[in-house]
């Protein structure tokens, strides 16, 4: 059985998530933008982990996944992720994306698969993440998300 956690919605300026990932080398360069949501992940009151989702249509961004330091190794990464495609099926997506540096094999083993970026969505493709945030050594995946 999976590990529970409570997802609470928070800001793009909220210190906690700034910090968080800025820890983990993350950007933070447009956490406020328009189109973003980001969820503060807790266990027994104490935080765990932050992520967020943009959705495009039926396409979701997922991004900004990060287990604070201490809490690694317990299961809260696959909880976070599986919490947003949880979120992200709810409002709508069919499939999310994702990009990432070096958590390529943890994502394979949630189900995500590496694609080329020019077989994503437009708007994925045109994301700042996509477009300049992220460098082009980043793996672009995808995930069907079943209704």
């Amino acid at each position: 059985m999976g590990v529970a956690l409570h997802q609470q919605a928070v800001e793009g300026n909220d210190d906690g998530l700034r910090s968080a990932l800025a820890g983990a080398g993350l950007p933070v360069d447009d956490l406020t933008d328009a189109g973003r949501s980001f969820f503060r992940f807790s266990q027994g009151g104490e935080t765990v982990g932050f992520g967020g989702l943009e959705l495009y249509g039926e396409a979701a961004f997922l991004r900004s996944i990060v287990v604070l330091s201490d809490r690694q190794g317990f299961g809260f990464g696959h909880a976070i992720t599986l919490g947003l495609l949880d979120q992200a099926r709810r409002q709508g997506a069919d499939a999310a994306y994702l990009l990432t540096e070096s958590a390529a094999p943890f994502f394979l083993s949630l189900g995500f698969r590496p694609i080329a970026r020019d077989e994503a969505p437009a708007a994925i493709q045109t994301t700042r993440q996509a477009a300049s945030l992220c460098p082009a050594s980043a793996a672009l995946m995808v995930r069907s998300l079943p209704a």
